[in-house]
């Protein structure tokens, strides 16, 4: 039985609000990275309602946490350029290429740009993908300037007419200034080349509240329009994807759910509100 469904259950049947371990649904609620804001909303909503009222008291609430933003890839401009960033370790590579991979399979023209100069394998990494999938990837020397790689991989898909140009750039830690700075810089240097479509967060969707710090500080860096959640096999799928929804409203455009090129989908707010109370 699910979280929200062990909270319904004791909800259920009981006729008064104090019989009810409130404290031990508490700390299930936080438990699962929603954050003390929206599960504080969520217990006073469950405390004043029963049964089936319960149920959709609860789901209304969660509902209205999600973004009401556009959650398609922008595809409006000759090239959309995506911009893809995140911290270390959350999927950011991977996540790159199972977007080429999505996007090429409806049809479109990608271009991929290894602006992780720092990393030999994430630009192996990227070249591998490539060429599996099809589609051109931009690589400069070993040790070139990220911005360097992201302005010629720009210039390299106008000229060709690439619908998409997705630029992986170097996982940082977001608490390193001088870090962010860089990555700003990135973002200035691409836009002198092409209007910026997309900057796309991967955020690890096993990383609890810390998710919602990196959302937070990535997004005053370089303004980003949405998110891919990586790892939602697991426990936390619920809570940090609506906390950062809820606190940013930033629509998570994607998710990853396994390492396979298909275990990559565009995020459906519908199903996962009814998914999460089924």
């Amino acid at each position: 039985m699910g979280l929200f469904n062990r909270l319904i259950a004791k909800v259920r049947g009981t006729s008064s609000a104090s019989v009810l371990d409130w404290n031990e649904i508490e700390v299930e609620l936080l438990a699962s990275d929603l954050g003390p804001a929206l599960v504080t909303e969520l217990l006073a909503a469950a405390k004043k309602m029963r049964g089936d009222d319960a149920e959709a008291a609860i789901k209304e609430i969660l509902v209205s946490k999600l973004s009401s933003k556009d959650r398609t890839i922008s595809s409006g401009l000759p090239t959309n350029v995506i911009m893809v960033v995140g911290v270390n370790g959350t999927g950011k590579t991977t996540s790159v290429a199972k977007l080429a991979t999505l996007l090429h399979s409806n049809g479109d023209s990608v271009t991929l740009a290894a602006a992780d100069t720092f990393r030999a394998a994430a630009v192996d990494q990227l070249t591998t993908w490539g060429e599996r999938i099809g589609v051109e990837v931009i690589a400069g020397k070993e040790g070139a300037e990220p911005a360097s790689v992201a302005f010629d991989s720009v210039k390299r898909a106008v000229e060709i007419g690439s619908k998409y140009l997705i630029v992986d750039t170097a996982g940082r830690l977001h608490n390193k200034s001088d870090l962010m700075d860089e990555l700003g810089k990135v973002k200035r240097v691409i836009e002198k080349g092409a209007p910026l479509a997309e900057v796309l967060l991967v955020i690890d969707g096993t990383t609890g509240q810390n998710g919602l710090a990196q959302a937070k500080i990535f997004s005053e860096a370089v303004e980003v329009t949405g998110l891919i959640v990586t790892k939602l096999d697991g426990s936390a799928r619920g809570g940090v994807a609506l906390a950062i929804e809820s606190a940013l409203d930033i629509p998570i455009k994607f998710i990853g759910t396994g390492e396979s090129a298909g275990d990559f989908a565009a995020f459906e707010p519908d199903s996962y509100i009814e998914g999460l109370l089924a």
